[in-house]
């Protein structure tokens, strides 16, 4: 059974894809817990934040069949740019990829072939929550993207808007988790 699922934001539609209902495909981590704060050492160290920057633990399962690669996006929706804030883009993950160990956020310690996509705070890694002081907490959307292409073809400085349009444009199935911090 396919189930038709759309992404809103401010009330339009910006992503539309399938899942399967009976598709068991989920997200954990030791690091970020759903519906939880996140810790100190996922909080960004910079723009008056003091934690460790350092990427959660993530570990996955239940992949749609056909999933020929994932990618793995960190979004806050409740950042005040008017657009959200990207705090990780990773892409290019092997199909035969199932976690990420705490710590691969920083260059050169993904697996082979994956790739670091430029998150919001213009570097090529891992940037940890970091929502204005006085903020309501802010809510961290974990994703797993199961990708029906081997590879996705984007320049190396595209952006976390571009990496995700062809994230979406390639899904087969997502799974989430949703993390909050505030200061």
């Amino acid at each position: 059974m396919r189930i038709a699922t759309c992404i809103f934001f401010l009330g339009t539609v910006i992503a539309t894809g399938a899942t399967h209902a009976d598709h068991a495909f989920k997200l954990n981590s030791a690091d970020a817990l759903d519906n939880q704060p996140l810790k100190p050492a996922q909080v960004f160290n910079g723009f008056g934040c003091h934690g460790g920057n350092r990427s959660p633990q993530l570990e996955w399962s239940g992949a749609p069949a056909g999933t020929k690669s994932f990618a793995v996006t960190i979004y806050d929706p409740d950042a005040p740019t008017g657009s959200g804030w990207w705090h990780w883009v990773v892409y290019n993950l092997p199909a035969s990829a199932s976690k990420l160990d705490a710590g691969v956020g920083q260059q050169g310690k993904l697996p082979p072939g994956a790739e670091h996509g430029r998150n919001d705070y213009g570097r090529f890694d891992f940037g940890g929550a970091c929502p204005p002081e006085g903020d309501k907490p802010h809510r961290y959307v974990f994703t797993v993207h199961a990708l029906k292409v081997d590879k996705i073809e984007v320049p190396k400085d595209a952006s976390a808007a571009l990496i995700g349009y062809m994230i979406n444009a390639n899904r087969i199935g997502a799974a989430t988790l949703t993390a909050t911090y505030g200061r």
